[in-house]
């Protein structure tokens, strides 16, 4: 090689090296000026949001563990930092005493909107109003509190014939997968009035949730990845992989939507067209332009997060913490017995005890009024809640320099994050005895006490609380009564470790997979 080539070529090493050498130093410059890293006026830095990559399979777990060091603290970012806290006091300030000077802001709304584009969950300002409005006059009516509970007992004996069959067989089974079926078959008919028979595998459905919890877990990752605008750009590694999934959800969500207008045409006149997607439909045709199928699409996705994701994973997490504690499940099964068999069963001469072992006859007996007596199930749900929130961290932009209640100061463009996940596993909260599982921290004489919502954010809080809350509870309850009336659950392998899959909501990392054992005849 002459000396030409050679200088050309050592020209050319020198670019490859220098360049990304020059990209990474600018990043590291942008990450650390202007952050007052020593100034004790801001909370302590505990990192990068970066290298949190380096620990992204346990993240949760070292929040919690910078918390317990220091209850606020930060992690730097290019542009501005990430405030994380688990004090009840600032999470009030942010969620409600100061809720207008916290947005979601452009950082989430870039992140997310692939996935979630202008749903609820990541809008501020009108956009949120009016869908908040639309979505809290639903969730207010008797007519979907009925409704719903007529559809998640239909679901739950179905869901029991169905582990039936597979108790029968002896074989285990991943139970978050099916939870997560019966509860999107459950959000798509309450929500949509549409039947989608996840349950039963439907295809249409399984790519849809597969290409969904794909999704979710890939947004996520862009938290932690600073060149994840450049392989959007050039749609390469997992970028590639999102837009793929992003374009199966896209068709089944805009034929979900092609569907339930053909069904609007076919109900033209009557009175109860009374679910979610009827009302933003309806609410379209005042202003198409504004409410257009992207917008309705954005509506539906952010209802299907919170409506399966939150019921699904939960159960999931409930059924786990009852296999390892199983007095827990034993005392819960008691109840059930005496607050909906022996106070819901009719005279002698009327009703049959047999009944009970039906599983569509036995869902009838689970009133109102059952659901209402069940505290100690109640309890046990928010434990798994405190333990295992559907949305590990939750996250607001602040739109002025501000002040938190615990003194630590907060520049304009930084992110607050409440960490949901470590809050739950604070001895400062929850006392001595906070990783333990125990559902009589949530009891006094017997009778459910709820606690604030600012210290159990599981639901959000402030202006921002779920509005499906009390719709969620009564889902979970309805399917945990008739899973525990008529089966005791065990791990199909004790030896395996369960832990989360870290994404925008908490799932079982691999599935959760248990024995069914049939309960004797009563």
């Amino acid at each position: 090689m002459d000396v030409a080539a050679c200088s050309a070529l050592l020209n050319l090493l020198a670019v490859i090296i220098l360049i990304p050498l020059t990209a990474f130093s600018l990043l590291v410059v942008k990450i650390l000026i202007g952050k007052s890293i020593g100034d004790p006026g801001y909370p302590p830095v505990r990192g990068t949001v970066f290298n949190m990559a380096f620990c992204f399979n346990r993240l949760y777990d070292r929040h919690t563990e910078n918390a317990k060091r220091n209850p606020t603290f930060r992690l730097l970012a290019s542009g501005q930092s990430l405030v994380c806290t688990v004090d009840p006091r600032n999470v009030e300030h942010i969620m409600k005493t100061a809720f207008d000077r916290y947005t979601k802001g452009e950082y989430n709304q870039e992140i997310t909107t692939e996935l979630l584009g202008e749903g609820i969950f990541m809008v501020d300002g009108d956009k949120w109003r009016q869908q908040r409005k639309l979505a809290s006059f639903e969730f207010s009516t008797r007519v979907l509190r009925e409704f719903s509970c007529s559809v998640f007992r239909k679901n739950a004996a179905r869901l029991v014939g169905f582990l039936g069959d597979m108790a029968a067989r002896g074989m285990d089974f991943d139970v978050q997968d099916i939870l997560l079926r019966v509860a999107m078959d459950s959000i798509i008919k309450v929500g949509f009035g549409i039947d989608l028979n996840c349950l039963e595998d439907s295809k249409e459905g399984s790519v849809f949730m597969k290409a969904f919890d794909e999704a979710n877990a890939l947004i996520f990752r862009r938290y932690f990845d600073p060149l994840w605008r450049l392989k959007r750009y050039f749609n390469i590694c997992e970028e590639a992989s999102l837009r793929k999934n992003i374009e199966i959800i896209d068709t089944f969500v805009i034929r979900l939507i092609r569907v339930k207008r053909e069904l609007l045409v076919d109900q033209r006149g009557r009175s109860d067209k009374e679910d979610i997607l009827s009302r933003f439909l309806l609410a379209g045709q005042e202003d198409p332009e504004k409410m257009n199928d992207k917008y309705l699409r954005d509506i539906i996705l952010s209802f299907i997060l919170a409506g399966r994701d939150t019921t699904g994973n939960t159960l999931s997490w409930f059924l786990y913490m009852l296999c390892k504690n199983p007095l827990v499940q034993e005392t819960i099964f008691q109840e059930i017995m005496n607050v909906v068999v022996d106070e819901g069963r009719d005279p002698p001469e009327t009703e049959s005890r047999d009944n009970d072992d039906d599983p569509d006859e036995f869902v009838r007996k689970v009133t109102e009024s059952a659901l209402d007596g069940m505290h100690y199930l109640h309890a046990a749900l928010s434990e798994t809640l405190r333990l295992y929130p559907a949305v590990p961290i939750d996250g607001r932009k602040a739109e002025m320099d501000d002040v938190l209640p615990d003194g630590y100061k907060v520049k304009k463009g930084d992110m607050v994050y409440n960490i949901t996940f470590a809050m739950g596993r604070m001895k400062s909260l929850w006392g001595d005895d906070y990783e333990d599982f125990k559902p009589e921290r949530w009891l006094k004489d017997g009778i459910f006490q709820p606690e604030s919502p600012f210290k159990f954010a599981a639901f959000n809080a402030g202006p921002r609380i779920c509005l499906g809350k009390d719709f969620a509870y009564r889902q979970m309850k309805i399917v945990s009564i008739a899973l525990l009336r008529f089966f005791r659950f065990k791990l199909a392998d004790e030896t395996r470790a369960v832990t989360y899959r870290t994404m925008l909501t908490l799932h079982i990392r691999g599935g959760l997979h248990l024995n069914a054992v049939p309960r004797m005849r009563l």
